[in-house]
């Protein structure tokens, strides 16, 4: 039971992880394609507001606050009684509001697989190729420094 549990809370977290770096506008489009229900109760939002960012030096050295980013955040609950959480980085409400539902619609068994196959799925390979595609683009930019040794001693 604790390993399905485990599971099912790793794969909510990646399915959360890849809207909230998604574009709001391909998740929408994506969203009304899929023909998912927009029908929820909001709890929460979606509101904007400011969060403080915390860094390290090099990854290891002490944190210390870098500055504030905004986030906007929204809590729905469906009809069927799930509730679903979302922030992302901006200020797209929208964005934020299906992304809630998306998760609410994500714990229910019924339309798990449908998110994941419909809007998730898309998304992550969205997300891919646009990471490749800049991997490419800073890798034709490397330059390889060297050494030559004159014959001078």
């Amino acid at each position: 039971m604790r390993g399905q549990e485990a599971r099912e809370q790793a794969g909510r977290k990646a399915a959360m992880a890849t809207l909230a770096q998604s574009g709001g506008d391909e998740l929408a489009r994506l969203w009304s394609e899929a023909g998912l229900p927009l029908e929820a109760e909001l709890l929460r939002g979606p509101e904007t507001g400011l969060v403080t960012v915390r860094g390290r030096i090099g990854g290891g050295g002490a944190p210390f606050n870098v500055g504030e980013a905004t986030v906007t955040r929204a809590t729905v609950r469906l009809p069927s009684g799930q509730v679903g959480h979302s922030y992302a980085l901006g200020r797209d409400r929208q964005k934020a509001k299906l992304a809630a539902i998306a998760d609410a619609l994500w714990q229910d068994p019924a339309h798990r697989e449908i998110v994941e196959t419909r809007v998730i799925a898309p998304l992550r390979t969205v997300l891919t190729e646009a990471r490749e595609k800049r991997r490419a683009e800073t890798a034709a930019t490397k330059v390889d420094f060297f050494t030559m040794v004159r014959g001078e001693d």
